[in-house]
């Protein structure tokens, strides 16, 4: 054997194992307070910002709410005005002489009766109690 395969033969041992590095405590210590400072500040903005959307979400169903109220109020005085103008008597005589072929009575054919209620109620007994059945 030659000197060439006895080189062949040896088998070298090299480790490939990667290299580990340490964690500097310190310089982790300082990632995690300047991210949680951070986390901290846009925490704030967030809810800075989602109360300022709420409020402004707010004045707009406010506005939304008032223009419903007055397109309503709106809607009740046309509907007053036209109860009050169905209401009215002459109409009411119009609709009665031409649409159901009534006739106005004449001045001397009506008689107005007014009634009468007693000034106090009579003091009459409604029931009584039999002494007998000793029911009072």
């Amino acid at each position: 054997m030659n000197s060439v395969d006895i080189e062949y033969a040896i088998k070298k041992d090299v480790r490939n194992n990667p290299i580990v590095r340490e964690a500097d405590r310190r310089q982790r210590d300082d990632f995690m307070r300047t991210a949680s400072v951070w986390a901290l500040i846009v925490l704030m903005a967030l809810f800075a910002a989602w109360q300022h959307f709420e409020l402004l979400q707010h004045g707009y169903a406010i506005e939304q709410l008032q223009k419903e109220r007055a397109d309503e109020e709106a809607i009740n005085r046309r509907l007053r005005l036209m109860i009050e103008t169905l209401k009215s008597p002459e109409r009411i005589e119009q609709k009665a002489t031409t649409e159901l072929h009534m006739v106005v009575p004449p001045p001397g054919s009506t008689l107005v009766i007014e009634r009468v209620r007693p000034a106090s109620a009579d003091k009459a007994i409604v029931a009584s109690a039999d002494p007998a059945s000793g029911i009072r």
